[in-house]
Formats: structure tokens, sequence, C-alpha cells
């Protein structure tokens, strides 16, 4: 059975974005998920691991076997490696069938041991039925499978996979993504996935490393990374649209709250408890979901903000409006076109926001 993989990179990038990739981390079988903004190293570290890019120091070693280790100048041919590949860009042979492309790595085996693997990974991935198309001839998500099986036919020590399916539907996705999931179920092999969505991570990882400029700066669960997220860089990669200066005005141990004055503005909010001092400044992120709007002064309600404002503007964006409303600062709410029309919004009108003390995440920076 294949073993863990262990990284430790060192690589410097010149030019006008320069940095020096340094990264350290050990992953198990299943799916460890890179996230991070574009240039942030993530496809620098796969492309190290398959051979491709060779770094400055350090080490790559999968159940005891070494890839790459320059201390020791240990650096193995692309295809002694046994990794599995997938790019974004699928670079399937066009003129090559189904059968063909996924059988391709496997030139030196005979006859019979190849077909049967070929077989055995079209099945797997439910692509039996076109081994004898050409690319051309079947859709994006069936492109997807046949890179997939391409990869895997090999039985790799370790898969790769640089957003492969970027572009496809949520259902096709899906599709996809449980059949590598049985499929990883009887060969347990680390799998990196490079990804800048949200929704994969949380579809996919068991745990997710976020990477900025070439260095990790986030480890653990996608819970504990994305949905409560300590840091404001990785607040502003998952998306909380509202990240705002604040200065600590009182603590209440009893509770677990304390009370936070936004920056230039009377906003005042009841957050969660952190070790913090009174006038201390901190960061506060809000994701624009988390915030309700009403167009009465609301009562009896758990959640302890509600402050008052005025539409800015409402502009729809795919399936969701965005509103913003004025009140002291500036704050984006995410609605559905039913409640904007049940609450007839419009620019101008006095609305109420509503946030719960546990959508309001401290930040450090």
């Amino acid at each position: 059975m294949p073993g863990d993989l262990s990284v430790a990179l060192e690589k410097h990038f010149d030019g006008d974005s320069a940095f020096r990739l340094a990264v350290e981390f050990q992953a198990g079988a299943g799916f460890t998920i890179l996230f991070g903004a574009s240039g942030s190293g993530k496809t620098t570290i796969l492309d190290c691991i398959a051979g491709l890019t060779r770094p400055e120091r350090g080490r790559v070693v999968v159940g005891g076997r070494s890839l790459d280790d320059t201390a020791a100048g240990v650096s193995l041919a692309v295809p002694q490696r046994r990794v599995g590949y997938v790019f974004q860009r699928l670079a399937l042979f066009p003129h090559l069938s189904v059968e063909e492309n996924v059988g391709y790595g496997l030139r030196d085996l005979a006859r019979a041991e190849r077909a049967g693997r070929v077989s055995a990974v079209l099945e797997s991935f439910r692509i039996a039925a076109l081994r004898a198309r050409r690319p051309g001839e079947i859709s994006g998500g069936e492109q997807q499978r046949v890179a997939l099986a391409r990869a895997l036919v090999t039985d790799p020590c370790v898969l790769l996979l640089d957003e492969p399916l970027s572009g496809l539907d949520v259902p096709t996705r899906g599709r996809i993504v449980d059949d590598l999931r049985a499929w990883n179920q009887a060969h347990a092999v680390p799998i990196l996935y490079v990804t800048h969505s949200r929704d994969e991570v949380f579809a996919l990882g068991e745990r997710v490393l976020v990477l900025e400029r070439g260095k990790l700066i986030a480890d653990g669960t996608p819970h504990a990374v994305l949905t409560a997220p300590r840091l404001e860089t990785v607040a502003q990669l998952v998306g909380f649209e509202n990240v705002f200066s604040a200065q600590v005005e009182s603590l209440h141990e009893d509770r677990g709250t304390m009370t936070c004055r936004l920056a230039a503005s009377d906003v005042v909010l009841e957050t969660p408890l952190v070790r913090a001092e009174v006038g201390e400044a901190l960061r506060i992120g809000i994701r624009a979901g988390d915030i309700l709007l009403a167009t009465e002064v609301p009562r009896g309600l758990s959640a302890r903000n509600v402050i008052a404002g005025r539409m800015l503007t409402l502009e729809r964006r795919d399936a969701i409006m965005v509103a913003r409303v004025g009140c002291g600062v500036e704050m984006e709410a995410h609605l559905t076109l039913a409640a904007r029309d049940a609450l007839q919004l419009q620019p101008g009108r006095e609305v109420w926001l509503v946030l719960k003390t546990h959508s309001c995440h401290l930040l450090a920076g």
C-alpha cells in the first residue's frame, strides 16, 4: 500500500511578483486541498512533486522512497516517480481514441496486461462505452474522466490534480468526485488537489492548506480554516466581503462576548470573546450571506446586533442580490430575488441589518 507524502521545498521566483516558495508538509491517503490566490505557489508545488520543476533545496518522499533530495543529490526522472498528474488543460491526444489515450502510459506492458488495466479503469470511471471515440467526439465531463483514467491506470503512488474540474457544471463535478472517491477507497494514495473554489474545498477536502506568496498560512479542516478563519488574508480569499477595523470597548466574560466599535463610526458590535484588552485594535470579518435585512425594527430576536441603515445600491449578481447599506460604515449583504421582492427593497429605503454574534469573526493580520 502506498505511504504518506512528505514535502519540503524551497525555490525563488524573480520578476514583477518575485517571491520565495518555502513550504513543508505531510499528506496521508485521501484529499489534501491546496487553496490560494493565483501565483501563490500551488501549481509549482505539484510540478516539483511530479519532477517537472527542480527545487533549489528540499525533498519529496513518498512511503520512504525519495523522489527528490537535493542534499543527497537524488532527483528521479519523471517516468520513475509513479506520480499521476491531471492538468487544468487536459492535454489529451486528439488523434488517439479514448482507449489509446488511457493506455498511453502503459506501452511497456504486455498487450494482455495493458488491455486488462485499461478496461478496468474505463469501467471505474464509467467511460467504457466511449473507448473507440476521440476526445473531440465526447463532452467536457467525459474528457475529464478520460484524463483521470489516464493518470490512474499507471497505479500512481501520488495523484496531483490542478483544477481538473473547472468549467464543469455542479452535477457533473459531483459525479466525477464520487467516482474518484470510490477509486481512492481501494487504492488509498495521497491526492493533492488545487482549486480556487470554496465549494470544492468543502465537497472534497478532509484537509486544506492555504498558501500566500509561497508560504503556508493555514492548515486544518475546511470548516476550521474557511468557515471561521483567523487570518484576514484567508478571510479575503474565501469571500468575507466585509472586513473592518475596530476597537474593543468592553469585555463580557460571564457571557463569552465583547463589544467592539467599528473605526470612524458609531457602529458597535457584540462579537465572540477573544484574548484582548479594552482599547485594543483588531479586525472584524463578516460574510455578506450572514447578514439579514429587515424593513421594520426587528423585535424578539436571539441575534445581538441590530443596526439601522439605508440602502445605497442593489444589484443582481447571478441568482443573488447584492445590497450595499450605509450605516455609519458601508456593509454588503446578500439576499435572494424573492427576498428583494417580498421586502420591496430599493436604493434609499431604510433598513435594519441583523447579525449574530458568531457571524462576527475576529481576524489577525
